[in-house]
């Protein structure tokens, strides 16, 4: 089982000290308006940007590790993905393993273009594609921005599904107050790149 996601004293750009605890298979809420430092927090969690401080995932520092095998381990969904092959199916590692079937897709899928995609369409096939290299914690950016309440409802099951099989803790930043209500233990708030709990 995954082990538990520590952040201790984190200080990136204007945010900060931050410390944080999450158990395994817990997942916390984070909320803030826009500009307040929470994409910042994920991304200095993940060892995308310059930080202070430290974060374990168990008895593993990330200072332990090299970045692309800390973000193995530690997976980030960011608010806007990347895609950098023509077509869906090159973006995936075992593309006939994957169930689309759970995100409402055929798998005829695997041949679309990326440039015929939606912004939802490509929110969650981003999240297929992170669920797929099983991370042992997750960092969700506003996974269902922008999504309708069908949709919204795949994702919380399928990120569900995954918690439950894998035990891994989960930081959401989301601003839905009531989707805080349903999918997290603790609700957190940034303000001004402080985090206090809610």
């Amino acid at each position: 089982m995954p082990g538990k996601l520590i952040v201790s004293g984190l200080k990136a750009l204007d945010i900060g000290p931050v410390n944080l605890e999450i158990n395994p298979g817990e997942t916390v809420c984070i909320k803030g308006d826009s500009g307040s430092g929470k994409s910042i927090l994920l991304k200095a969690i993940a060892d995308i940007i310059p930080h202070d401080g430290d974060v374990f995932l168990g008895t593993t520092s990330m200072n332990m590790v090299s970045g692309p095998e800390w973000r193995k381990r530690v997976g980030l969904l960011p608010a806007n993905s990347s895609w950098w092959e023509d077509r869906v199916r090159d973006h995936f590692i075992f593309p006939e393993q994957t169930d689309f079937g759970s995100m409402g897709f055929d798998i005829d899928i695997l041949d679309w273009e990326i440039k015929r995609l939606s912004s939802g369409e490509k929110q969650r096939l981003s999240i297929l594609r992170l669920l797929e290299n099983r991370p042992q914690a997750l960092l969700l950016d506003e996974p269902t921005a922008n999504l309708d309440p069908g949709n919204t409802k795949k994702i919380e099951n399928i990120i569900s599904d995954f918690l439950k099989s894998s035990g891994c803790p989960v930081i959401w930043v989301s601003h839905d107050t009531a989707q805080a209500d349903r999918i997290a233990s603790r609700l957190f708030i940034m303000n001004n790149g402080r985090l206090t709990e809610g």
